[in-house]
């Protein structure tokens, strides 16, 4: 609320807080900043899973709630390039956004020359491939990355797409070349409900696009319990080998009928 009124007085505040401490705000980024459309930049620190923090500091529902308030804009980087790149479009952005980013070491999947102006709401298109599109946001760019090596050594050409924007997502690109595959696997290390895949799920049911086989990927519904942020990962299928794994099977129920969400975890 205080960023809110330096934000109507010419100033351009940046709130920096962990995720599951701006839950707690949740009326206040309605109410005093997105009611008025106020340009007011959340860095959202410890976004994801944060390991040993423990159930209480898992900052899994920031996704979906952001992506509640109208003309909020919630970005997440793949890695340190995107990271400056989007701080740079907040801070002239005139409206409410979002940063997530994570409690982790991320490695850098963009040559520093790639960091151009941000375009909001346009992803990147990392790797082609034609039996599978995997769109990730964030941190999760890396593991889709691994995903699409193993799945290459298993005979299966898996695209990849850096999200980047969890709202507005980027339904030409990623249900585009969706279109194309026939399959799309969302990944995120956040709440599976409401969050970025159910993005894509509401954008590819908006546009009709009933025959393309969907995965969604995230944190199950349940508190995640204390453990390493690899650990926790790994254990939700959250990393290279649990997405290629989550992969295999969709293509194969895919092979003689197609449903509009194969699977969701």
């Amino acid at each position: 609320t205080f960023a809110a009124g330096m934000a109507a007085r010419g100033l351009r505040p940046v709130v920096a807080v962990y995720s599951t401490f701006l839950q707690r705000a949740y009326d206040q980024i309605i109410h005093d900043v997105a009611l008025g459309g106020l340009p007011v930049v959340f860095a959202v620190d410890r976004a994801g899973i944060v390991g040993e923090d423990g159930r209480t500091h898992q900052g899994v529902f920031d996704i979906s709630f952001l992506r509640d308030g109208p003309g909020m804009t919630v970005m997440a980087p793949a890695d340190d390039v995107e990271l400056e790149a989007m701080f740079s479009w907040a801070l002239s952005h005139d409206g409410p956004c979002a940063i997530r980013y994570p409690r982790s070491v991320v490695h850098r999947v963009h040559a520093p020359r790639d960091a151009g102006p941000v375009q909001v709401g346009r992803a990147h298109l990392l790797k082609d491939g034609r039996d599978v599109t995997v769109a990730a946001l964030g941190p999760m760019v890396q593991r889709a990355l691994e995903a699409s090596r193993i799945l290459s050594i298993r005979g299966v050409s898996c695209a990849v797409v850096d999200a980047r924007f969890a709202k507005p997502v980027d339904a030409d690109l990623i249900l585009g070349h969706a279109a194309k595959t026939g399959l799309l696997v969302t990944v995120e290390d956040g709440a599976a409900a409401g969050g970025f895949g159910s993005a894509v799920a509401e954008a590819a049911g908006a546009r009709g696009l009933g025959h393309i086989g969907l995965v969604r990927l995230g944190v199950p519904d349940r508190f995640v319990e204390h453990g390493t942020r690899d650990g926790l990962l790994s254990a939700m299928g959250l990393d290279g080998a649990g997405i290629a794994a989550a992969v295999e099977p969709a293509l194969a129920a895919l092979t003689g009928r197609r449903t509009t969400d194969v699977g969701t975890r």
